[in-house]
Formats: C-alpha cells, structure tokens, sequence
C-alpha cells in the first residue's frame, strides 16, 4: 500500500472517528452502546494506520 493511499484512509478515519464523537454526545442512551463501539474500532483502526504510516516516513 502506498504512502498517499494509507494516508488518505487515515484522513477518512480520523474524521469519521470525530462524527462519532459528536454523534455519542447527542446520543440517546439507548444508541450509545452501538456508538462508541464503532467508535472504539474506528480509533483503532486509525492508530494502526497511523503507526504504518510513521513506519513507512522512516
């Protein structure tokens, strides 16, 4: 996978990960479980593809 590419997945990601955010905070309660679990594989999946990234600037 090219640098440009992981970078713009990591763009989509990170800025998913903030729509979630913002979703949870306006969330019912009964919603939030859901929420903040694609919140939490979405922040790990960006992390991972942000150590990729520093790894590949190397």
């Amino acid at each position: 996978m090219s640098v440009r590419m992981i970078a713009e997945e990591l763009y989509r990601l990170i800025t998913e990960a903030e729509e979630l955010e913002n979703a949870l905070r306006d969330a019912p309660i009964e919603k939030r479980p859901a929420i903040e679990d694609r919140l939490r594989k979405a922040k790990a999946e960006r992390n991972r593809l942000r150590a990729i990234l520093e790894s590949k600037k190397k």
